[in-house]
């Protein structure tokens, strides 16, 4: 069975699928005797395999989802959640609770253990802001550690999983900040144009994720019918002078201001490249959004690889700007 979204055949030396603590203590254990390199599993839905994986795979299993609290100053409900949860299915169920505030982030591919880490995020809402703390287990220690939002040091599909502390701990669980009432986020305004198009002028949490749901499957592809990782590169941040400076060049660049600097549309940056719709071997640039690479069938790891790179260098020499890989590639 493949267990990433992409659709590439992959093995590894060891696979185990893991559903409760005290199973992964014990093979975290093993881990520490034999010191191989160990990969945590969830979803896969943003992760290449190239070739076989010298190492140990723990996909992580674990459900359950349960109101734990409510925080007496403010009425907002706190709301825990397994890694091993598919994290549109726990947005959904969320929702069917009276549980609101992660309706803009509806459909993404994944788990709920892989939010934080990668601070997963869309049409204007990121993981950070819903998220409480994160429940994690120790690889050396086996002990577990409860990280506040401000200790996670969230950044843009960043955090502290991600670096600093990157193989040291597993997301175990995720504790949310969510509210008894729902208010629709309309920050971006291709959903708040997607809202007005639609024609509800009150929408409910649920016609907000069902909107949300088509506004994405318009324009990216459903893993379930072609093989992908979402969107490939991260938007590449640079400073205000270098944007002023592209601006000038090309009057149509997409961007929007980041603190001092100005986060680019790495799409807008590839599809001007001329790579959209174009392909190397059996990897191609999906024709409706240049952000997102495709197998195009029997595509292998190394073709994900050498067109990658292929875009990588080709965006560098026409605009001076380096892309960043937002899929990870084993």
């Amino acid at each position: 069975m493949i267990y990433t979204t992409f659709g590439i055949p992959a093995t590894a030396d060891s696979y185990h699928a893991v559903a409760d603590r005290d199973q992964l203590l014990t093979l975290l254990q093993q881990h520490r005797t034999t010191a191989p390199p160990l990969f945590i599993l969830g979803g896969g839905s943003n992760v290449i395999f190239s070739s076989h994986y010298h190492g140990t795979v723990i996909h992580l299993e674990n459900k359950g989802i349960h109101l734990i609290g409510h925080d007496p100053e403010n009425g907002d409900l706190l709301v825990q959640a397994a890694a091993g949860e598919n994290w549109d299915s726990f947005v959904r169920h969320c929702i069917d609770n009276h549980w609101h505030g992660a309706e803009n982030l509806a459909a993404i591919p994944g788990t709920v253990g892989a939010a934080p880490v990668q601070n997963v995020g869309a049409y204007g809402t990121e993981a950070k802001d819903i998220i409480h703390s994160v429940l994690a287990i120790d690889t050396v220690t086996g002990q577990e550690r409860t990280f506040t939002n401000d200790e996670c040091r969230f950044g843009y599909r960043d955090s502290i999983f991600k670096n600093q502390l990157k193989g040291r701990y597993i997301v175990w669980a995720v504790t949310f900040r969510l509210h008894p009432r729902f208010t629709p986020d309309l920050r971006y305004k291709g959903l708040a144009d997607a809202l007005e198009a639609s024609g509800l002028n009150n929408p409910t949490a649920r016609q907000m994720a069902d909107l949300v749901t088509t506004v994405r499957w318009n324009k990216l592809p459903r893993p379930e019918e072609t093989g992908s990782a979402g969107s490939f590169f991260k938007n590449p941040v640079v400073p205000a002078a270098q944007y002023l400076q592209l601006k000038q060049q090309y009057p149509g660049l997409v961007a929007h201001p980041a603190g001092d600097n100005y986060k680019l549309a790495a799409g807008w940056l590839i599809e001007q490249a001329g790579w959209k719709g174009r392909s190397l071997g059996h990897c191609g640039v999906y024709h409706k959004q240049a952000l997102v690479l495709v197998n195009l069938g029997g595509c292998t790891g190394s073709e994900v690889v050498a067109l990658a790179d292929a875009i990588t260098a080709d965006i560098q020499s026409k605009f001076g700007v380096t892309l960043e890989k937002e899929a990870i590639i084993l």
